[in-house]
């Protein structure tokens, strides 16, 4: 049985370290929120990058989808990067963090006054996730006039 990758929790203790010192009394801070990690797995995010893993950061002041890049491709920090994730294509730019280390940041939600508790912000990641990981749709190379007409891509007939 293998190991499981401990950067996610890494990552989450940095934040954690930075929400107690850097972000400690700002007003844009959510005080009901503390910093966790949520649903990084193993994936692919399209034909350019590497697998690695794919997660949501939740600080109090900002929601992030994050990439761990398993390859040894590094971006240069502030370098923004295009990638395809299920049906969706979203742009990260690249951090390099002094304690950390590299990773790929795309915003999800800054500031996070919109949650009302950590439960409401982790069910949205959850969801958000749930929504990217579903396999894209792929529409067929000659749709039916009435498929497309009644919103059916998907080859089947009617």
């Amino acid at each position: 049985m293998t190991e499981p990758d401990p950067r996610p929790e890494a990552l989450a203790r940095r934040f954690r370290d930075i929400a107690d010192t850097r972000m400690r009394g700002l007003p844009l801070l959510h005080p009901a929120l503390g910093v966790e990690v949520v649903g990084f797995a193993w994936q692919h995010i399209g034909p350019q990058a590497s697998p690695g893993l794919l997660g949501i950061l939740i600080t109090p002041w900002c929601m992030n989808l994050i990439w761990l890049p398993d390859g040894t491709e590094v971006p240069g920090e502030g370098e923004v990067r295009e990638y395809l994730i299920g049906d969706e294509r979203m742009d990260f730019i690249s951090v390099h963090d002094e304690v950390f280390g590299a990773y790929q940041s795309c915003s999800l939600f800054s500031p996070m006054f919109d949650f009302a508790d950590a439960n409401g912000a982790r069910e949205t990641a959850v969801h958000v996730l749930s929504l990217l990981r579903r396999p894209p749709v792929e529409a067929p190379a000659n749709p039916s006039r009435r498929g497309l007409l009644f919103g059916r891509l998907r080859g089947e007939r009617s």
